[in-house]
């Protein structure tokens, strides 16, 4: 039974060869999304040399001991 089945050979059933390649895809602009500052205004993080001045880190001989 599996001598039956084949692939048609026939020239309607080819697929047609590509003559030219196609271009290839560009990349879309982002000129004209400009984006609106948010809101609530940046990001400010906190001052970490107040941070760390409020809580010392202890020297590795008093953490280990």
């Amino acid at each position: 039974m599996e001598e039956d089945c084949t692939t048609p050979k026939r020239r309607e059933c080819r697929i047609p060869q590509a003559s030219v390649c196609p271009p290839p895809p560009k990349k879309k602009s982002v000129s004209g999304t400009k984006r609106q500052p948010p809101k609530n205004g940046y990001f400010q993080p906190p001052d970490l040399d107040s941070l760390f001045a409020a809580h010392p880190i202890p020297s590795t001989r008093q953490a280990c001991a």
